[in-house]
């Protein structure tokens, strides 16, 4: 076995270890997750359903917060571009990963958005976030209540979602998911690991559309 496949190897044997631990002390909330999910170096089992193509030869993995600014310009000025050329012709999908640390708000709206996955209304609910996101840390728009009203105006069942968010269901989901960024050199947000057949590259920042397209370009 050469070098290469050693690490790979060590790496994959650590994030079978961690997930272990996780499963053994929160198996009632990840009973329909597919705990082998990996992109590179990064467990995404945790992490967001996979938006675009799951079978497209790119994985974006994007690390950030609800309540980053730079995630929200990110999502407004860079993302559709990378929806309409990459995502939706196929050549690339997106995973998002939590890593929930600005403020105590943070980690409250990522374990709201997986309460939205449960009733199928993930990415909505992550566009909602991002397109409500107001100018001050933990100001309140992404408190309990708030969360509770998105929700409510995505039409989904608020008794479930409720229960779901009441409970803290999420919580070492969303702790699981902010391991992995550190894991992987992610330090602030926006953080992108572009994974692609032939390994992967960091991107640090809310970069614009060309500095994506030029990485990608190169990866594909």
């Amino acid at each position: 076995m050469n070098k290469k496949g050693i690490t790979i190897g060590v790496i994959m044997v650590a994030i079978v270890g961690s997930l272990a631990a996780f499963f053994s002390s929160s198996s009632s909330e990840i009973t329909n997750l597919d705990m082998s999910r990996t992109h590179g170096t990064v467990s995404t089992a945790m992490g967001s359903p996979i938006l675009g193509d799951p079978s497209a030869s790119i994985t974006i993995v994007e690390f950030g917060d609800y309540q980053c600014h730079q995630c929200y310009n990110w999502f407004h000025n860079t993302k559709p571009a990378i929806t309409r050329d990459y995502i939706e012709t196929g050549k690339t999908n997106l995973v998002f990963v939590d890593l929930a640390f600005l403020g105590n708000d943070s980690s409250i709206a990522s374990q709201a958005s997986y309460c939205a996955e449960d009733q199928k209304m993930y990415w909505k609910y992550h566009d909602i976030l991002y397109t409500s996101q107001e100018s001050k840390i933990d100001g309140g728009w992404a408190n309990s209540e708030r969360l509770k009203a998105f929700a409510f105006n995505l039409g989904l069942d608020m008794e479930l979602f409720e229960s779901c968010l009441d409970s803290g269901k999420y919580s070492k989901r969303v702790q699981y998911n902010i391991q992995q960024a550190r894991d992987n050199g992610i330090r602030g947000t926006p953080g992108f690991i572009i994974v692609g057949p032939e390994g992967q590259q960091q991107i640090s920042g809310a970069q614009p559309f060309s500095v994506f397209k030029q990485t990608l370009d190169t990866v594909l």
